[in-house]
């Protein structure tokens, strides 16, 4: 499903317009580079570091990145209409195939555990970038909010000076 490559794209440019279109970097070249910069320590976390294309995303992380977007939203139980505005639209944008709307569909009606989205990821930086997916999908503004990225930074070994630098990132 390359389609999902454009889907979390345009999902993360509807959301972050501004951090996106000021660091002149697509979607998933931000997700890229936060999750580059959670796992660097020291000056070169500072200054950001450098972002890996994101080309070199593969189909199956792109779709495991909107499996934890999909779940991210949903964790306060309600995917309200803002919400669903903003995934209407970059579905629309990236133009997918029937196939893979009802396959989103289905992601909507039953989003994954974050078990089920730790169990697919066997590093350290894919924790990184999924966790980063994650944060850039929702304002953490609810209490069930928090605890899914808490209880996913937990369930991926990410430690909290790496969840504090994917949010000095986004601040920044």
């Amino acid at each position: 499903m390359a389609d999902m490559k454009q889907v979390v794209d345009a999902l993360v440019r509807g959301r972050h317009g501004g951090l996106v279109a000021s660091a002149a970097l697509g979607g998933l070249a931000l997700i890229a580079g936060l999750g580059l910069r959670a796992l660097q320590r020291g000056p070169a976390a500072e200054a950001g570091g450098q972002a890996p294309a994101a080309a070199a995303v593969s189909d199956d992380d792109a779709t495991l990145f909107l499996r934890v977007m999909v779940a991210a939203t949903a964790a306060d139980g309600v995917i309200d209409a803002r919400e669903r505005g903003r995934l209407d639209a970059a579905v629309a944008e990236s133009g997918l195939d029937v196939a893979a709307r009802q396959w989103i569909a289905r992601e909507l009606e039953d989003p994954a555990s974050i078990d089920e989205i730790a169990d697919r990821v066997q590093d350290p930086e894919k924790a990184a970038l999924v966790y980063a997916a994650a944060r850039l999908a929702i304002d953490p503004d609810t209490m069930q909010e928090r605890t899914f990225l808490r209880m996913l930074a937990e369930a991926l070994d990410l430690d909290d000076d790496a969840v504090a630098r994917v949010e000095s990132g986004l601040a920044a």
